[in-house]
């Protein structure tokens, strides 16, 4: 791609105002950076990349340059088994791992969160991509619970403990700044980015809810994003992978992880899209540290559902709302459940294509 200006670039590629608009969609799509869900993975705590993050549009460059906001509403609604529930009693410190437990119990979650993330467009080429930049932030409530029965053994003496616990928490949560690259040629559209976690949310090694992670984690991948605008096909898919580091409270230090999002859509109109969006997500090595009393705790979970969207105009900005909602089954070392995700942004509309000079001859 040649190093011009990426709002001229950008206009010429697409000749309609739907066309520009997709453009729009799918950087309002990617600008909201992460957010940590109160799922039960790798520390037997909340992990750093939230599965479903990015979906259809992911690599597609903005139509314009300038400031852009966007924020989503989420909601996740998990469950998880015994190993998730004896890992997150033993990092509170409700009994000591060196015993020989028998747990039978089970560990939900609920967790609404308010996601917001103004971020900005450069308008002169990087590397011949479009560079962008942003910081993003939540608020939310976690209500997590702990119920079973717990048998413990040091020979030749036994006891058998019911427990019964329920945390919650309201406040805020880390900051995740991010940057992108996005390239296009064609039907094809490219990203690479980078984000990371500033771990100054609510958050405590004792409580079974927290909006933090407790520690900081540096994430980077790539994207590919297949538009067709003549037939209103697309398709996308972002790869990384997460790297973490110790957790100052615990001395516990989370594995490498792996992800993917993707989407599929079918634009129906100039404004409406539908589909499907999935994700799989996997850690790659186990966990370790001082702090690790439960073993490598290997993380993994798949899921999938449906998706709708709409693209409007406010004034001389694009505005964008998406639903999408996922199902989650293939779980290990990790609940699983159903999220469900409510997105709004706005952004710089594409600039009105030029009306050419009627000349007149005598």
């Amino acid at each position: 791609m040649s190093r011009t200006c990426a709002s001229t670039y950008i206009s010429k590629m697409w000749d309609s105002g739907w066309r520009a608009q997709t453009l729009v969609a799918g950087t309002m799509l990617v600008a909201f950076g992460l957010v940590p869900k109160a799922a039960f993975a790798d520390e037997g705590g909340v992990s750093f990349w939230l599965p479903g993050l990015y979906g259809s549009l992911a690599a597609v460059p903005a139509s314009a340059p300038g400031w852009a906001f966007g924020t989503f509403f989420y909601n996740t609604s998990v469950h998880a088994g015994a190993d998730v529930a004896a890992a997150r009693e033993i990092t509170i410190g409700r009994f000591n791992p060196t015993l020989n437990v028998n747990l039978s119990a089970s560990v939900n979650s609920d967790v609404p969160l308010l996601w917001i993330n103004p971020s900005y467009v450069f308008a002169s080429p990087v590397l011949g991509g479009q560079l962008s930049v942003g910081m993003g932030g939540l608020v939310g409530y976690s209500r997590t619970s702990l119920s079973g029965t717990v048998t413990a053994t040091i020979p030749p003496f036994s006891f058998v403990r019911s427990d019964s616990i329920t945390d919650t928490v309201t406040g805020v949560g880390d900051l995740y700044p991010q940057a992108s690259l996005k390239w296009h040629e064609g039907v094809n559209n490219f990203m690479i980015y980078g984000t990371g976690d500033i771990p100054v949310g609510t958050y405590s090694s004792t409580s079974l809810a927290n909006l933090g992670i407790g520690h900081g984690a540096a994430d980077g991948g790539f994207g590919y994003t297949y538009l067709d605008a003549a037939t209103g096909h697309e398709f996308s898919a972002v790869a990384g992978f997460t790297y973490n580091f110790t957790n100052p409270s615990t001395n516990y230090k989370n594995g490498v992880d792996f992800h993917l999002d993707w989407g599929a859509s079918q634009f129906l109109s100039k404004q409406v899209l539908v589909g499907l969006v999935g994700y799989f997500y996997d850690q790659v090595t186990g966990d370790s540290g001082s702090g690790d009393r439960v073993g490598p705790f290997e993380s993994r979970v798949i899921g999938v559902g449906p998706q709708i969207g709409y693209l409007f105009p406010i004034g001389d900005m694009q505005g964008y709302v998406n639903l999408k909602a996922y199902g989650e089954f293939d779980a290990h070392d990790r609940p699983s459940g159903v999220n469900v995700w409510l997105t709004f942004a706005i952004s710089p509309a594409a600039p009105p294509a030029a009306t050419p000079t009627p000349m007149y001859r005598k």
